[in-house]
C-alpha cells in the first residue's frame, strides 16, 4: 500500500502556478527524496501534504486520508522537523521533550517510556539536562527530530535535516536517518544531492512545479547518461538528459 498517493495536485498563488498536475506515490516505508532547484514547488507541495496550505485543485491521500476532506486525520499521521528547528532553548533537551508529550496528552508513564525511548534512538543520553539553546546544530536537529517522533507518527517529514551542519555532524544525521528508514515513511528535502543519493530509496526531481523524473539514484544517473548524480540533476533539470 502507498503511504502518499499525490493525484493531479495543484497550487496558484495568483497568476503563479507553484505546483502545476503533480501526480506521484510514496510507498510505505520509503524514504523518498524531493529535490528541485529553489522556486520548483517542492516546499509548496510539503505544505499541501502536511495540510499548512490547501491545494487549489487535485488531492492527495495519506494512508488513505485525504488533505483536503480530512484534514485532522492527516495531521494526526504526520510530524514535521522543519528546517529552522523548532526547539524551546531555554528548556533543557529532557524538558522539550516532556513539553511535546504534555502537547499529545501523554501519561506519566507513557512519557517516560517515550522519552526514554527516543533519547536512547537519538543518542541524546550526554545532552538530556543541557538546554537545547547551547547545543550545537548536529545536537538540535536531532532534538527535533525526537520531538517529532513523539507522536508515533506513520509519515515523517525532514527538511533540510543537515542544512549548516559539518561533515562529521551530517554523517552522524545520515546515520540516524537511516535508522529510521523502514519503522516510518520519509519525506525528505535537501539541497545536498549526495545526501539524497546516499539515503533514498527514491528521488523526485521538480522545475517550475512540474515533475521532470521521479526514480531511483541509479535509473536517473542511467537516464541523464552519467556516474554522478549530481551531474544528472543538473542536466534533468536543464533539459539536457538523454
Amino acid at each position: 500500500m502507498d503511504a502518499i498517493r499525490i493525484e493531479g495536485l495543484t497550487k496558484k498563488y495568483k497568476d503563479i502556478v507553484a505546483v502545476d498536475n503533480l501526480n506521484l506515490s510514496v510507498h510505505k516505508g520509503e524514504l523518498f527524496s524531493l529535490l528541485g532547484v529553489n522556486g520548483a514547488g517542492k516546499t509548496t507541495t510539503i505544505k499541501m501534504l502536511s495540510c499548512l496550505t490547501q491545494p487549489t485543485s487535485g488531492d492527495a491521500f495519506l494512508n488513505g486520508k485525504s488533505i483536503s476532506k480530512d484534514t485532522a486525520a492527516v495531521k494526526s499521521l504526520i510530524a514535521v522537523s522543519p528546517q529552522k528547528t523548532a526547539i524551546a532553548p531555554g528548556l533543557s533537551v529532557q524538558e522539550n521533550l516532556e513539553l511535546m508529550c504534555g502537547v499529545h496528552g501523554f501519561t506519566k508513564e507513557k512519557q517516560n517510556a517515550k522519552i526514554s525511548e527516543l533519547t536512547d534512538l537519538l543518542g541524546l543520553e550526554s545532552v538530556s539536562k543541557k538546554k537545547a539553546g547551547k547545543l550545537s546544530g548536529g545536537w538540535q536537529r536531532r532534538l527535533s527530530i525526537a520531538m517529532a517522533l513523539i507522536s508515533e507518527p506513520e509519515i515523517l517529514f525532514l527538511d533540510e535535516p543537515t542544512l549548516g551542519l559539518d561533515v562529521l555532524a551530517r554523517s552522524d544525521l545520515w546515520d540516524l536517518i537511516r535508522s529510521l528508514k523502514g519503522e516510518v515513511t520519509i519525506i525528505l528535502t535537501t539541497h545536498y544531492m549526495e545526501e539524497a543519493e546516499a539515503l533514498s530509496d527514491r528521488i523526485a526531481i521538480m522545475k517550475d512545479g512540474k515533475l521532470l523524473i521521479c526514480d531511483t539514484a541509479d535509473k536517473i544517473k542511467e537516464a541523464a547518461d552519467t556516474d554522478n548524480f549530481e551531474q544528472a540533476f543538473v542536466r534533468i533539470v536543464k533539459g539536457v538528459a538523454k
